[in-house]
């Protein structure tokens, strides 16, 4: 054999060597997905379980405030609107600068406008310097956002489970809003069970399952596209035959102007207080980074199936902050939670006080 064609079975010989091995590997590889039940859920499931502990590291975090959460909103709102009041507080110039602030902030033409008429009314004839502007301005936005009950409402005649209900569209962060809740209220000594009444995305219920494992809760859940009425109603009897005191349950959220997503609501609903169940929240969960178009949602919703609260999430993103103004101004329904972060713990209560000060101050 020659030098020349060694060489080349020596070649040959080393290919089929590599391609073997990459064989190997691959059917291995292939081999593990397949005895681990390796699918597009178990996928869903880890990404979950990363999100989940992520969450849980962060939830023992304290002492950061929410005026460092909502820099963004802060700069947004707060920044034109200080730059304006810097002016003297009678200077009309100066308080169409604080309108236009507040419009571009998400407030809204109409209620900027009734807003500044307000406050331009409690500053006294004569009063000079920006201060005076400065205080009656926010004296104005904490009585717009005050005077509601921001609780949580449960039973206390021991009848039955409270259902908390969740409604909103698609990506505004409702399942995980539902699991951070079931998490703090278990830790607060609530049994509670979740109801998968999202039957049309497959990620939706397994997401909420794996919260349900991590605040021990009980989840009920139906087979893809099953009728989300009948799953609310399972959980609200499985919560009643447990002694469960609480069922939160997900809906589907499909595009807001879905007059099908609507009567579908109103069905869960009314089907959800025909056994023992009593709803006693019925929470709109919206992305306050939509701004006016969240309003558009509220709107929606509100009118198909009685929104006693909203849960106004990523506030710490590019949330401009003067959709919680809108919010509460037109529709008179309160925020009552508002996420800042990742973790459990970002998921607090709204205080109109802290709000407002975290804006200007």
């Amino acid at each position: 054999m020659t030098p020349v064609l060694l060489i080349i079975v020596l070649v040959a010989l080393a290919v089929i060597v590599v391609a073997a091995a990459v064989l190997i590997v691959r059917r291995r590889r292939a081999a593990t997905a397949s005895g681990s039940g390796a699918s597009a859920g178990d996928v869903a499931d880890r990404v979950v379980d990363r999100v989940a502990e992520r969450s849980a590291a962060q939830s023992g975090v304290t002492g950061t405030s929410l005026r460092d959460r909502l820099s963004k909103a802060r700069a947004a709102l707060g920044g034109p609107l200080a730059s304006a009041l810097e002016r003297a507080s009678s200077s009309e110039e100066a308080w169409t600068d604080v309108t236009e602030a507040l419009i571009r902030a998400d407030v809204g033409l109409a209620t900027s406008s009734e807003i500044v008429s307000a406050a331009r009314a409690r500053v006294e004839p004569g009063a000079d310097g920006s201060q005076p502007a400065v205080v009656a301005l926010k004296s104005e936005l904490r009585d717009r956002l005050g005077g509601f009950d921001r609780s949580l409402a449960r039973r206390d005649d021991g009848a039955g489970p409270a259902v908390w209900l969740f409604v909103g569209v698609n990506g505004t962060g409702k399942t995980t809003t539902i699991g951070k809740l079931a998490k703090r209220e278990a830790d607060r000594g609530a049994r509670v069970v979740l109801a998968a009444g999202d039957t049309f995305r497959a990620a939706a219920a397994d997401q909420l399952a794996m919260w349900s494992e991590r605040s021990s809760a009980h989840i009920v859940r139906g087979a893809e596209g099953a009728d989300p009425a009948s799953v609310v109603f399972d959980a609200v009897e499985s919560a009643a035959a447990r002694g469960a005191d609480l069922v939160m349950a997900d809906t589907a959220g499909r595009f807001h102007t879905s007059q099908n997503l609507m009567a579908e609501l109103q069905k869960v609903r009314r089907v959800a207080e025909r056994g023992t169940g009593v709803v006693t929240e019925t929470l709109l969960v919206l992305d306050a980074t939509t701004g006016q178009n969240g309003l558009a949602q509220a709107r929606q919703f509100t009118e198909a199936v009685d929104v006693t609260g909203v849960v106004l999430t990523k506030l710490d993103g590019s949330a401009k902050g003067g959709i919680v103004v809108s919010v509460q101004t037109e529709l008179g329904v309160p925020v009552k939670l508002v996420g800042v972060g990742e973790g459990i713990a970002d998921l607090v209560p709204f205080d109109e006080t802290e709000f407002v000060d975290a804006l200007f101050d």
